[in-house]
């Protein structure tokens, strides 16, 4: 069988998901396999076609094409982004139509679930037929019964490839908002207490709609907003994945990415996103401006902030895409508001950006955050017992931050509970104790508001 690896790290053979790779090539050499680097290599891809065309020829002959990546920001990283944008820009779908397909993650499990629904829809807009995929804990591959499990996932996909079994597709095509937005009259300003609001754009094009979504809120805001397009940062890669920022949150590039983040969104009151959707989640230069990010590591470097999110395209068909979103707002102690061109009615559209614009300032003034739902608190989970555990070494600012902000609360640190859990655990035991707690349990759970309803 010819397999062809489109290897979505940018540490290109030497990272931890070729390990896996590797592994599947040991275990099964009765295979071809043909690694390409397409997220180190980017760069040579974007300028030189005939490159492009020689990993689309490889594709054209191959039985089954593996998307291999590492998780970065909730999805794949901005290059490997990039390469799949090049496929829809360059007409090259016809190479992957029909070929069977399946997806390789590592991460330590924070959305991975969103990354490989990215990709299983990518693959089923390209028409390929997707096998499923396998997320690895970055470390499975060291245990005995991981290895077993890996090695099974490959065998039943080349089984499945052998006996030519047909693959249902599970995304329907996207339907794209096709008429362009008129704004109207310029809105009354609201007023906004001195709060400052920055408006990031990736938008090129002044018709597009996302561009005019944009200048309309600009005029919405009385004080200090200021609108910035992402191609004008001085940004002069995607992440590299080095790990090195985890020492002291200094990133190892030295163009201006690092400087506006802290100075220009860390001064921030209301952060506006406006970007629009490319196949199935914003640009790879939205990408890579999340990807960035990553130098202030797993801490809440935006926390406290409004966010508002600015989208031109199908969104709504996109739940993936919005939970990803929610899910960056939520774990940065963010609070996140949406706004969508899809209702395709200009006048509609002005009331929705106006309402957004005050909504932002309302929250800004009264400082509320949203509770922390399960993206949040499950992610707090993962960070905290990495960060404790064995990702120390790399992430030390992460761990004195933790340290300092109290964060590594471990549920054996709260002794009342397990002094209470001692004591009462053991005479759950006897019938007639346990019969009368379950009884009243009810009453139990809401006896400790009494005082607090009182009080109100």
């Amino acid at each position: 069988m010819n397999i062809i690896v489109l290897n979505g790290s940018p540490k290109g053979d030497v990272s931890v998901t070729m390990q896996y790779v590797t592994y599947m090539q040991k275990k099964f050499p009765g295979h071809d396999y043909q690694i390409h680097n397409v997220a180190k290599d980017i760069r040579r891809i974007e300028k030189d076609c005939a490159v492009f065309d020689g990993i689309m020829g490889d594709i054209q002959s191959a039985d089954l094409v593996i998307w291999a990546f590492p998780l970065y920001y909730l999805l794949v990283c901005s290059q490997y982004k990039r390469f799949i944008e090049l496929i829809f820009e360059r007409h090259a779908q016809e190479a992957f139509l029909g070929k069977y397909t399946a997806s390789l993650s590592t991460s330590i499990h924070f959305f991975d679930q969103t990354a490989h629904h990215y990709v299983h829809a990518i693959c089923d807009d390209l028409g390929m037929q997707y096998c499923g995929f396998y997320s690895a804990d970055m470390r499975d591959l060291l245990k005995k019964e991981e290895q077993h499990r890996f090695a099974t996932f490959a065998q039943l996909t080349f089984q499945l490839i052998g006996e030519a079994l047909p693959v249902q597709a599970e995304h329907t095509p996207l339907v794209w908002p096709s008429w362009s937005y008129t704004p109207g009259r310029a809105p009354v300003p609201v007023g906004d207490s001195g709060k400052n609001v920055v408006i990031l754009t990736d938008s090129a094009d002044s018709a597009e709609n996302c561009a005019k979504m944009a200048g309309r809120l600009m005029q919405a805001f009385s004080g200090n907003a200021t609108l910035i397009n992402l191609h004008d940062i001085d940004i002069r890669g995607g992440c590299l994945g080095c790990c090195q920022c985890g020492y002291d949150n200094t990133c190892i590039y030295t163009d201006g990415y690092q400087d506006f983040f802290k100075k220009t969104l860390g001064a921030a009151d209301i952060i506006i996103m406006a970007g629009t959707v490319h196949d199935r989640y914003l640009s790879s230069t939205w990408k890579q401006f999340f990807d960035r990010s990553f130098f202030k590591g797993h801490t809440p470097s935006l926390g406290g902030k409004q966010i508002g999110f600015v989208i031109a395209g199908p969104l709504g068909q996109l739940p993936h895409l919005k939970e990803a979103l929610n899910g960056w707002a939520d774990n940065g102690g963010c609070r996140a508001l949406f706004v969508t061109d899809e209702g395709e009615e200009s006048a509609q559209l002005d009331k929705l950006l106006d309402a957004i614009a005050i909504r932002l300032v309302q929250g800004a003034e009264t400082g509320y955050i949203p509770p922390h739902t399960f993206y949040a608190i499950g992610g707090h989970k993962i960070f905290r017992d990495s960060i404790y555990g064995g990702m120390r070494i790399a992430f030390q600012a992460d761990y004195r931050y933790y340290q300092e902000h109290k964060m590594f609360d471990f549920p054996q640190k709260d002794l009342q509970t397990r002094m209470f859990n001692a004591v009462f655990v053991p005479l759950t035991k006897i019938p007639a104790f346990r019969k009368k707690v379950f009884s009243d349990i009810k009453f139990h759970m809401i006896k400790p508001f009494e005082r607090v309803l009182r009080d109100a």
